[in-house]
């Protein structure tokens, strides 16, 4: 049972506590393997980072029939959503839930990157390599280069702010002015293990801006389009939170308590939508949209239903 004194921390926190489990890695992995549970509910890696609440019982299941091995859905080439392709690139609209590219301390779990990888191998064409990434529970758009060249060229475009790339994010809440620039200066946290606004005197702090505008409200929520000025890890996710609108579904980036009417959703609804840039080879501009995916479709039918109700 979560004691008064434990609510609040984070779930990979207290797991990783010297009388627990002992460290993060082992949370961690104890967590992905689905040894984990709250209330009942097998907890997933995108659960690592929520807060505990006082009362709630936590189980430890560490033998756990069959958790030495997480269990992966298969992912075929096939599968791919594309929506541009040329002979010097490979735009792609991911899924929730799938990694952009294989993490070493999760070498069974399926990516985009080895999805993309069979579909050009099976045209007996080469190595795909990444452009950019985004993180395993938000969907949207990914651009990958078939050639070292072009993946230079493309992500000079990244690092001098060339690339428009908008997203879409459903929060908590309406946000005071309804549009505007969010500049916050971020730092790492060492005891809470993420970014946060930074102390004044924190030489490795790093600015992170965005423009932000609401394009649909709802009753407690509201859908914004958020265009990115500089491009820092899970930037948006940080900034939303900071400024008091966490976005629904989020469980790591929360810096107050979750609000009453808290909307359940199981990952962060957060979708890459846009990708403006210029051709590697010609230059012409280029200007993708991907649709949203059918969680966040039903996560906003969800809403507006309940806008009418009240």
């Amino acid at each position: 049972m979560i004691s008064e004194s434990d609510a609040g921390l984070r779930l990979d926190k207290w797991l990783a506590a010297p009388e627990r489990l002992g460290s993060r890695s082992r949370a961690l992995a104890a967590i992905d393997h689905g040894k984990i549970f709250l209330d009942d509910k097998e907890q997933s890696a995108a659960d690592s980072g929520r807060r505990l609440v006082a009362g709630e019982s936590l189980r430890i299941w560490i033998d756990r029939p069959g958790s030495s091995q997480r269990r992966y859905s298969e992912r075929h080439a096939s599968d791919l959503h594309i929506l541009y392709e040329d002979s010097c690139l490979l735009v792609i609209n991911k899924p929730p839930g799938l990694l952009s590219v294989p993490l070493a301390a999760q070498p069974e779990a399926p990516s985009l990157l080895d999805m993309v990888r069979k579909h050009l191998r099976s045209k007996g064409k080469m190595e795909p390599l990444v452009v950019h990434r985004i993180d395993r529970d938000t969907s949207g758009i990914v651009l990958f280069a078939k050639s070292s060249g072009h993946q230079k060229t493309l992500k000079d475009q990244f690092e001098r702010r060339e690339i428009e790339r908008t997203y879409l994010a459903i929060v908590h809440g309406i946000p005071s002015p309804q549009s505007g620039i969010w500049q916050d200066r971020l730092g790492w946290d060492k005891d809470e293990l993420l970014q946060k606004l930074a102390e004044r005197n924190d030489r490795m702090a790093k600015e992170a801006s965005c423009r932000y505008k609401v394009i649909e409200k709802y009753s407690n929520a509201s859908m914004l389009e958020v265009s990115l000025i500089t491009g820092k890890r899970n930037q948006i996710r940080i900034q939303a939170g900071l400024h008091g609108h966490p976005i629904i579904g989020e469980k790591m980036y929360v810096y107050s308590s979750p609000p009453a009417n808290a909307i359940d959703f199981s990952r962060q609804a957060l979708h890459a939508f846009k990708l403006k840039f210029k051709h590697p080879v010609d230059s012409r501009v280029i200007a993708i949209e991907a649709p949203l995916p059918e969680d966040l479709n039903s996560l906003i039918a969800r809403l507006k239903r309940v806008s009418i109700k009240e």
